[in-house]
């Protein structure tokens, strides 16, 4: 079933013993091929496109989170090169368009054609949405392919660029109101795809945090600062400036450039602690998930990531750090009002999808982010039970009838859940210390 390229005999074999289910082991192996195959198209440059599953575009987001069951084994020096070469085009559409969050593999138009902007849209671009995280995923990708392979070699010319370009945006959107000419308008109006006041979003104030118009989920910000978002661009700036102490670099970067990531990330910082934190007489201290320096704050969470229930996940926090519990303690209740609970699954969805549809991605997470086996190992049986005889990890489904589900083939949820099998079995990224 596998591509001899990535050799996972020995992933299957610890996979066979310890989950010892054939499903599951099917579903792991089948990520892989068409991880290989299905997903990835090798460009004249030798950089890989990869697509998010049942949609020809690729995300950054989407596209750095497939890779990651990748990094958790190893697997390899065609992996290595693999990961590498999907990080190279990545790096090159953030210089194309630093705002946008999915693209074509070549110029040919593809995508959205309504949205209406003050910036001429590149051909390249599939859609413009722009979104915090959609720069915070190459750096991270980038820091642990250094990691899991020791590869200095990637932090080249090309990545210091891409790391300029996304500090220069992070500053601009720092003063959303004054300074940033991000406009983002679709025709017809939907809502969670159009930004109010003629596309420039929410009035927000000056915070040190940096503004985002949607979020991960690729719906529109009601208040304008994503705090999952903000941390883990708090995350991959101080990996930035881990990686510039990093022996045998490919091109030491300009001091400067690293004295303003660390500017940037003390800032975002101080904006989260001075707005960001709820205090919850019920839970204690925990983080909102939207606010707007002006007194706006969401109390929710979405099953996208960056979420608040998945910040272990991306290094910002441990899973016993007392803000994050008492925040995951809200997220995973009723309080939160897509915390859906029914007689299938329990879990988190998203306003993008229909009401009471969990999302495997948050149910994932929620198993990751748990220091008890026996939970990770209920969460596998969840979502194998739940997929509908279809034996894909969909983006969602209904908590009571999973029989109703949306989109048939997802590659990021099941990437969640390849990342959640190979946890159980000892995987772990070399960043990311067990929860």
């Amino acid at each position: 079933m596998t591509d001899p390229a990535f050799d996972l005999a020995a992933v299957e074999q610890r996979i066979s013993t310890l989950i010892a289910d054939e499903q599951a082991t099917q579903i792991v192996l089948r990520f892989f091929a068409e991880l290989q195959s299905r997903t990835a198209r090798r460009l004249a440059d030798g950089t890989v496109f990869l697509i998010t599953g049942d949609i020809p575009a690729m995300w950054l987001r989407d596209s750095a989170a497939q890779l990651m069951p990748l990094l958790r084994i190893g697997a390899g020096p065609q992996a290595e090169d693999f990961a590498i070469a999907v990080l190279r085009r990545q790096l090159e559409y953030v210089l194309l368009d630093p705002y946008a969050n999915a693209f074509n593999p070549e110029p040919n138009g593809a995508g959205h054609r309504k949205d209406v902007a003050e910036v001429r849209r590149s051909a390249w671009v599939w859609e413009r949405k722009y979104e915090v995280d959609s720069l915070c995923y190459p750096l991270l990708l980038a820091y642990r392919v250094w990691r899991r392979y020791g590869r200095a070699d990637i932090f080249d010319a090309r990545f210091w660029q891409a790391v300029g370009r996304t500090l220069e945006l992070w500053e601009t959107e720092q003063d959303h109101e004054n300074k940033s000419r991000y406009r983002f308008r679709r025709r017809p109006v939907l809502r969670r795809s159009t930004l109010a006041r003629g596309g420039r979003g929410p009035e927000v104030a000056v915070t040190g945090m940096t503004w985002s118009g949607f979020r991960p989920s690729d719906d529109a910000s009601r208040y304008g600062y994503n705090v999952p978002g903000n941390l883990f661009a708090s995350v991959v700036l101080g990996r930035i400036s881990e990686i510039a102490e990093a022996p045998a670099l490919a091109l030491a970067p300009d001091p400067h450039l690293i004295a303003r990531a660390k500017r940037l990330r003390a800032e975002i910082d101080a904006g989260i602690r001075a707005h960001a934190v709820i205090d919850d007489p019920d839970t204690g201290p925990r983080w909102a998930y939207e606010v707007d320096g002006r007194g706006g704050v969401l109390e929710m969470d979405d099953a996208n990531i960056p979420s608040l229930l998945a910040l272990p996940l991306i290094g910002y926090c441990r899973a016993d750090d007392p803000v994050y519990r008492a925040t995951r303690t809200f997220v995973l209740s009723e309080r939160n009002p897509f915390f859906y609970r029914g007689s299938a699954a329990s879990g988190v969805g998203s306003p993008h999808t229909p009401r009471r549809h969990a999302w495997p991605i948050a149910i994932a997470a929620a198993g990751l982010t748990s220091s008890d086996p026996a939970d990770k190992r209920a969460v596998i049986d969840t979502l194998l039970a739940t997929h509908a005889g279809t034996t894909r990890i969909h983006e969602s489904f209904h908590v009571d009838r999973p029989t109703s589900w949306t989109r048939g083939w997802f590659s990021w949820a099941e990437a969640m859940f390849c990342e959640l099998v190979l946890d159980y079995c000892g995987y772990r990224h070399p960043d990311v210390e067990p929860a």
